[in-house]
């Protein structure tokens, strides 16, 4: 499976011809041209790797990052931008990103420093939590293993399953769910979270998540 690689840039010809490079060096790339639309991706889906843009319309980069992060999304972060200040790389690192490139750079720069965090993050697995002998769930880098396939979730499915591993064989109430998952400003989806459970089971099994009726759900572990 190829690793996916979420792309924040504004210029759209520099964000093709990027997104072009890593493609031909065999990642998958989704890009996005605002904050808005960035948001609304990430939240669809994860991604192996950000690529983040500092100056994009809507929100800047720094304070895009940060607010990610503030819901728990740690997917290892690298800003490309044109601000060469050393307090830029400074709120940079200090929003949580893991590199900082400034620009312009080369695109075989630019690929050498996505191995290399991707290399520290991903390289090992000594987090690897055993679901079953084809399952495993790597709680560090938030990462769902299947038959050595690695499988993308969602942020609030990734929660999830980490909330269900840390109540095995117990019942977690939807109201419990609901507090982990959506934010304070957010309003609870009861359908989204059926959705949720139904991915899950794809992967996982039907049996291994119970449905407790009117109560919540039970994650099945022998």
């Amino acid at each position: 499976m190829k690793l996916s690689i979420f792309l924040l840039e504004d210029d759209l010809e520099l964000s093709d011809t990027i997104a072009s490079y890593l493609r031909r060096h065999g990642f998958e790339v989704v890009q996005s041209f605002d904050a808005l639309d960035a948001k609304e991706k990430l939240y669809e889906r994860s991604f192996d790797l950000l690529l983040i843009d500092v100056k994009v319309p809507f929100q800047d980069g720094f304070s895009f990052l940060k607010e990610i992060r503030s819901q728990k999304n740690d997917t290892p972060a690298i800003f490309i931008t044109s601000l060469h200040a050393a307090k830029d790389a400074e709120r940079g690192f200090a929003s949580g990103c893991d590199d900082y490139i400034r620009k312009p750079f080369s695109l075989k720069e630019l690929l050498l420093r996505i191995e290399a965090v991707i290399k520290r993050y991903y390289q090992t697995h000594e987090d690897l939590i055993s679901i079953d002998e084809n399952i495993s769930f790597d709680s560090i880098n938030h990462a769902l293993f299947v038959d050595g396939e690695r499988i993308s979730l969602k942020p609030k499915e990734i929660a999830l399953l980490k909330l269900f591993l840390r109540n095995k064989n117990k019942i977690v109430t939807k109201e419990a769910i609901f507090e982990a998952l959506w934010k304070y400003d957010e309003e609870p989806n009861e359908g989204s979270l059926r959705a949720f459970v139904s991915s899950l089971r794809k992967y996982l099994g039907k049996d291994k998540i119970e449905t407790i009726k009117e109560v919540g759900y039970r994650f099945v572990s022998e």
